[in-house]
């Protein structure tokens, strides 16, 4: 079975930026885009009401998709386009069908008048379940925005990729997680900024609050491990420009500061397996609720 850039579409703003950067992507990929169209039945009562007779439900459940794919193929020409219309609890239908995708991409509002995203219970049920790696795009999010500024200081498709950003725990490092990272920077031809946050032992706490020394050389080791842990990737990647971030202090912080100038911030998902459900992640889920650039969630062990 061909994979596809899976899209969950519902016909609102942050919707159709996700169908637009999922074409966008499907095309670099040269894989299919595939358009999922989720439809909740209402309970029965609320369905013989005036406003939700025959026509509403018509324009949900067939224009919606209809009318998205026709504008995709308008807007990509080339690109293999399918839209598939399907009811359910969005959730649950959305990490399903990532099963069978590339990538699934989803929308989240951008929080009015401030940076990052208004993450919905829908997309953070599905990053929080999906199998396979999952981005969230903001309302308003335009391919402009992920391009350099032009000479009169303009973001412009005409100017190369701003760099991708990697957040990277050098504790746990996943090798899906690096490559998608790096896969993800070589098709924009751009480079990778790789970030890592560090906090002290707490038993370093107090002396590191009094002994520059003491911090200087934390730093150094913090620094030398990222760099080591690296070394094989650049050479496995030689095209690809990979600038190296150790700093002190929350990853997260760091992570939504770098978003400001990036394509793509990569972030990644422990999957745990437990009673008490899955969990995303403190620092993903600061990501996630901070970045002002698309965020991808990439599982792994």
């Amino acid at each position: 079975m061909t994979r596809t850039i899976t899209v969950g579409l519902d016909g609102s703003s942050e919707s159709r930026a996700a169908a637009e950067w999922a074409a966008r992507e499907a095309a670099l990929l040269g894989l299919p885009l595939k358009l999922v169209h989720v439809w909740e039945p209402v309970p029965a009562p609320m369905a013989q009401a005036p406003l939700l007779g025959a026509e509403t439900q018509q324009h949900w459940t067939e224009r919606v998709p209809r009318e998205a794919a026709d504008g995709i193929r308008l807007r990509h020409p080339g690109l293999e386009v399918s839209a598939e219309q399907l009811s359910g609890r969005p959730a649950d239908v959305l990490t399903d069908a990532a099963k069978d995708a590339e990538l699934l991409v989803v929308g989240s509002r951008a929080l009015s008048g401030l940076g990052g995203f208004l993450v919905g219970s829908v997309a953070l049920a599905v990053v929080a379940h999906a199998e396979q790696p999952v981005v969230l795009v903001r309302a308003g999010e335009q391919a402009a925005d992920e391009h350099e500024m032009d000479p009169v200081g303009i973001p412009s498709s005409a100017t190369p990729f701003r760099p991708v950003v990697l957040g990277l725990d050098i504790e746990s490092p996943d090798e899906a997680l690096i490559e998608f990272a790096f896969a993800a920077a070589a098709r924009r031809n751009t480079s990778l900024r790789v970030v890592h946050g560090w906090n002290p032992p707490p038993y370093y706490a107090y002396g590191l609050a009094t002994d520059f020394e003491l911090h200087a050389a934390l730093a150094r080791r913090e620094s030398v491990a990222l760099a080591e842990l690296l070394s094989p990737w650049r050479d496995k990647h030689p095209d690809v420009e990979v600038t190296e971030e150790s700093s002190y202090g929350t990853a997260g912080n760091h992570l939504a500061d770098a978003s400001r100038d990036s394509s793509l911030v990569v972030v990644g998902r422990r999957v745990r397996r437990n009673p008490f459900g899955a969990h995303i992640g403190p620092v993903t889920h600061a990501v996630l609720h901070h970045s002002v650039a698309p965020v991808a969630v990439v599982p792994h062990p």
